[in-house]
């Protein structure tokens, strides 16, 4: 049985999976199956602010269904996922650095050395940012084995 902690704001939930499903589990955080709660994981980088995709732009990508405000957009994910997805499977990047899992807010982000990052509010990206590089290593040390343990 695998034992996964999810933390949201306040409150904490610990979500129990059969070991089986355990390697069925979307490796991106995904609300209602949309990675990045519909966000354009492009925008990021093109416009310099997140935009909402539409469905009509629509890709699914390791298990998670990405949408874009345009098909170039969607182009350019589908040429190059790994460019534009979020670190951390979208999961928050400051809990992961201490070795949570936590839902996301898309409007809290922050792009370092052409990678992006997301937290789950903007508090935690203020605190995020306070060492960013000190929190994105000790994030590595914890991803993707999270998702796996037991």
């Amino acid at each position: 049985m695998l034992t996964r902690r999810f933390l949201c704001g306040a409150m904490a939930a610990t979500l129990f999976i059969p070991a089986a499903k355990a390697q069925e589990m979307p490796v991106y955080f995904a609300t209602d199956g949309a990675a990045m709660a519909g966000y354009d994981a492009v925008s990021y980088f093109d416009d310099g602010v997140p935009l909402r995709g539409h469905p009509e732009y629509r890709v699914v990508w390791k298990g998670a269904e990405w949408y874009f405000v345009s098909a170039e957009n969607r182009d350019a994910f589908e040429r190059d996922p790994r460019a534009f997805a979020p670190q951390f499977g979208g999961y928050c990047a400051y809990a992961m650095a201490q070795g949570q899992l936590i839902s996301t807010d898309p409007t809290a982000w922050q792009v370092v050395n052409g990678r992006l990052y997301l937290t789950h509010s903007p508090a935690i990206e203020q605190m995020w940012r306070s060492d960013t590089a000190e929190y994105i290593r000790m994030a590595e040390a914890h991803w993707p084995g999270i998702l796996y343990e037991q």
